[in-house]
């Protein structure tokens, strides 16, 4: 049983029990791929990041997630703030029945050569994704719509 259930967009979502959660996520890219996570919570693909603590920035939390999840410290000066993704209805549900409102700050960085990466506890599995394979995958719901706005944006 999956420990996390996301949803966005879904006509009948759970409510939320608990304030909303503020999450940093990054568009980690090399040579025009994407990279995401394999989730050990749900086992679908997912951007790198998580959840800010009470007492950072979302670029700080961004900066940690990387460090946590990739095993490499990336500075700070090299993310770019991207956009905010907060509409109402990008859910986590967790198994312990605390519901979350997503609020998700999207970070990019860009990799010259691709680096070696280390996969976290969090993580099943690291990879660099083209906008052609990541149609044969499943993607987090609440991740998706950022994954492809990216993908759309970049073709522009």
């Amino acid at each position: 049983m999956a420990i996390v259930t996301f949803y966005r967009g879904h006509p009948n979502p759970p409510k939320t029990t608990q304030g909303a959660h503020l999450g940093a996520n990054g568009i980690i890219t090399c040579k025009g791929k994407l990279l995401l996570e394999k989730r050990r919570d749900c086992d679908i693909w997912g951007l790198v990041g998580g959840g800010v603590k009470k007492t950072e920035t979302a670029l700080e939390a961004m900066v940690r997630g990387t460090r946590e999840e990739l095993g490499l410290r990336l500075p700070a000066d090299r993310f770019q703030k991207l956009a905010v993704y907060g509409e109402p209805g990008r859910i986590a549900a967790y198994r312990d029945g605390s519901i979350w409102r997503m609020v998700n700050v999207i970070y990019g960085y860009e990799f010259p050569e691709e680096p070696v990466l280390r996969i976290s506890s969090e993580s099943k599995e690291l990879r660099f994704f083209t906008k052609e394979e990541i149609k044969d995958i499943e993607i987090a719901i609440t991740h998706a719509d950022i994954v492809d706005d990216w993908f759309t944006n970049r073709a522009e």
